[in-house]
């Protein structure tokens, strides 16, 4: 990192282009036997070693995706990775390689860029993923994060968003909605701190939600327990949009309903404690929240007694033909349609 003896901000015109990526990109070491060729040449050199490839692409954009104000940098280059590693793993794949590519404006100076990929740095050690190229321009406003990811896996081992069948399994791994209750938190106390910028919040009651939305974790460990327990999938998805859009992005690719059952849908306590604080409906919170970066999947009846009593999965619901539709049975044993009321970045609101 930069030698600043007077905590002064490097300029990033000090470095030029070439330079900055240079500077932000020099500590990258190559891991993975797949990776012949990073950063430092035209294009990054991969090799395939007869397995199919799978490459994702996520754009972060100031403003939209983020908030500087309560998202330290290093945290946001660390979730940056792992947003778009999830979709990977939701491949049932392995995650091997990222670019990483930056728009930023000149009010950041290099130290804050140095910060941000710190985060990218930890996310890429902690997941074994190798930095193998991107790219850094200007922009007139703000901070734009573009990261590609990618995977290997084998050809029979993939799992897409079609193959669900009548009658499959549906199950989601780990518990979801914290990392929405954890925004709505961090915003509250945005509002507090504008009003009385003296104010300190006291958040020991929401560490948990607050993790969930700053620094999320990606499941690379599913495709291991899965392949261990041998269940191969028949569909799967990550939890980006919220509960709800992912159940009808499988029954529309597979072309069949579900029933979800209400008191099946895990919840962490402190996510059932803050609905109640908050006055919201923690069903309503799991279906739309968005952003828990957990699985969902779709397994054959069959594969029922190898992961009913596994900790790390909840069977939640069922498939069923298309003709039955999309349903949430709730506790009073109700059938409701369910809706996709999950994250649109590009709604107006």
């Amino acid at each position: 990192m930069l030698e600043n003896k007077n905590n002064s901000k490097t300029n990033i015109s000090e470095l030029g282009e070439f330079g900055l990526i240079e500077h932000l990109t020099k500590n990258f070491t190559l891991k993975q036997k797949s990776s012949v060729k990073g950063i430092g040449d035209d294009a990054a050199v991969l090799e395939s070693e007869e397995k199919q490839l799978v490459v994702t692409t996520d754009l972060l954009v100031e403003g939209v995706h983020f908030d500087l104000s309560y998202m330290p940098l290093k945290h946001l280059g660390y979730k940056a990775v792992v947003v778009n590693l999830s979709d990977v793993y939701a491949m049932n794949a392995e995650a091997t390689q990222i670019t990483v590519s930056i728009a930023v404006s000149n009010r950041f100076p290099v130290e804050a860029l140095e910060e941000l990929y710190e985060g990218i740095s930890a996310a890429a050690n902690y997941y074994n993923v190798d930095v193998v190229g991107g790219d850094t321009t200007s922009t007139t406003s703000g901070l734009i994060i573009s990261i590609t990811a990618i995977g290997r896996a084998k050809k029979d081992t993939i799992v897409y968003r079609e193959g669900a069948n009548d009658n499959d399994l549906l199950v989601v791994t780990g518990d979801i909605g914290a990392a929405y209750l954890g925004l709505q938190v961090l915003e509250r106390e945005k509002k507090v701190f504008q009003v009385n910028p003296n104010s300190q919040p006291d958040l020991d009651a929401y560490t948990y939600l607050i993790e969930r939305q700053l620094k999320p974790e990606a499941r690379k460990d599913v495709s291991k327990l899965l392949s261990d327990l041998e269940v191969q999938p028949t569909s799967m998805i990550d939890i980006s949009d919220g509960l709800s859009s992912e159940i009808i992005h499988l029954c529309k690719n597979s072309k069949v309903g579900c029933n979800l059952f209400e008191d099946k849908i895990p919840l962490d306590p402190q996510v059932v404690a803050t609905c109640e604080e908050f006055n919201m409906d923690s069903t309503t919170i799991a279906l739309s929240g968005g952003e828990d970066y957990e699985l969902l999947f779709t397994v054959k009846q069959e594969d029922f007694p190898k992961i009913k009593a596994n900790p790390n999965f909840s069977i939640i619901g069922h498939m069923t033909q298309e003709s039955e539709g999309m349903h949430l049975i709730t506790r009073a044993n109700t059938k409701i349609p369910l809706i996709a009321r999950g994250w649109n970045s590009l709604n107006e609101e």
